[in-house]
């Protein structure tokens, strides 16, 4: 039986997404393809986006503004 599943390897262990279907419990053989992290585009804030009866302040955005952390920024951390 073949099967394709999604993954992640980390330290020498493989953990899949998902358990594949009708695969008896056996040896295996994996091939493993390294994929770039795509970078999403900047999704900007637009001023008075959100109807709260008073106007966004600049103030407003600096606080929402994502500055990154890179534990958070690995799957799997």
């Amino acid at each position: 039986m073949t099967s394709i599943l999604e993954g992640f390897y980390k330290q020498g262990q493989i953990e899949l997404l998902q358990a594949p279907r009708g695969l008896p419990e056996g040896r295996v053989r994996i091939i493993l393809i390294a994929e770039e992290h795509p970078q999403l585009p900047p999704c900007p804030l637009t001023f008075g986006k959100y109807r709260t009866g008073r106007m966004s302040a600049l103030e407003d955005f600096q606080d929402a503004e994502w500055r990154g952390d890179a534990e958070l920024d690995q799957p799997h951390g």
